[in-house]
């Protein structure tokens, strides 16, 4: 007779909030970059700032 193991419900409800968790604190992040960030944290050249503008516009916020 050979035995599975299966995780526990409990187990699968905290691997569900973590994954929440982490989809809404990278859904931030990306909302902070895009709308809020006005090259503060994209230093990185002309190239990712233009890519935050035109994001900027694709959601309609503010941006000049």
């Amino acid at each position: 007779m050979a035995f599975v193991a299966s995780p526990s419900r409990a187990t699968e409800s905290i691997g569900s909030m973590l994954m929440l968790v982490g989809a809404v604190l990278l859904a931030l992040l990306t909302l902070y970059l895009v709308g809020f960030d006005q090259g503060a944290l994209s230093r990185s050249g002309l190239y990712l700032h233009e890519l935050m503008h035109d994001g900027r516009h694709l959601l309609g916020l503010p941006c000049h």
